[in-house]
């Protein structure tokens, strides 16, 4: 999944520190986030959604690797 916490948080001034205490993670948690070697959980995403005031899918969307949706079909 790709992300936009970078590009967000760098547009408000803010440190990864700052977000992080603000989202109640760690500043590793944030950088892992902004380079895409973690993929937040729903509740996460949530709090990242409602700090930056934008819809999930504004900052968060599917990468080429990522598999489509099977519509529960396999």
């Amino acid at each position: 999944m790709k992300n936009q916490v970078r590009e967000l948080r760098t547009e408000h001034g803010w440190s990864q520190v700052q977000l992080a205490e603000t989202l109640g993670v760690s500043r590793q948690t944030v950088n892992a986030l902004e380079k895409g070697r973690y993929d937040p959980s729903l509740p996460l995403a949530f709090r990242i959604s409602a700090v930056f005031g934008l819809p999930l899918e504004r900052i968060f969307f599917p990468s080429e690797n990522d598999a489509p949706p099977s519509g529960g079909k396999r």
